[in-house]
């Protein structure tokens, strides 16, 4: 996994450059996750795959099936890719462009797990103060996880702030076996 990183990055960075140079970031975020949903599909990886396929083949399937998502500077990019054979890295191309996205613009995805569902009010106060302590943007995905009892866990990049009832009782139970 780490080889596919290292080759990826590169691509990563050319795409990011690009999209900051023509102030497209979201545009350019927006089009690879698309591209990579495309190239992880089966059924397109499969006809990519095909050795009776060329180049110019390979490149006019995924920009007939991208169309108007691609601008200029998007085409000639796939295009680059495929001629480098490098388009099945789209998917980790695209995780790379928006971590280097995020970071530009100060921004951090936060993952909440509540064992209820949260009210649109206790998303926000959660964000603000998340906010605050990360003195970052924060951009939170919310999911219900039954299996916390109560609380919340919350994920910012490599921090985990886990407030939930079930953590707790873990922690009772390890300290009870001390």
């Amino acid at each position: 996994m780490a080889e596919l990183a290292t080759i990826a990055r590169p691509y990563a960075e050319a795409a990011f450059e690009i999209a900051r140079e023509a102030n497209a970031l979201h545009a350019w975020s927006d089009m690879l996750r698309f591209a990579a949903q495309v190239v992880s599909d089966p059924r397109v990886a499969e006809a990519l795959d095909n050795p009776r396929l060329d180049a110019g083949a390979r490149e006019a399937l995924l920009l007939s099936i991208g169309g108007d998502r691609f601008d200029n500077d998007a085409r000639n990019f796939i295009r680059v890719l495929v001629e480098a054979e490098r388009v099945s890295l789209l998917p980790q191309i695209a995780a790379m462009f928006d971590t280097l996205k995020n970071q530009a613009e100060a921004v951090a995805t936060a993952t909440i797990e509540s064992a209820y569902e949260l009210s649109p009010a206790q998303v926000e106060e959660l964000k603000a103060a998340l906010e605050k302590r990360f003195g970052k943007k924060i951009e939170a995905t919310v999911t219900i996880n039954p299996k916390l009892i109560g609380g919340a866990r919350i994920t910012v990049g490599d921090s985990v702030l886990d407030g939930s009832v079930q953590a707790k009782l873990d922690a009772m139970r390890t300290m009870l076996r001390a």
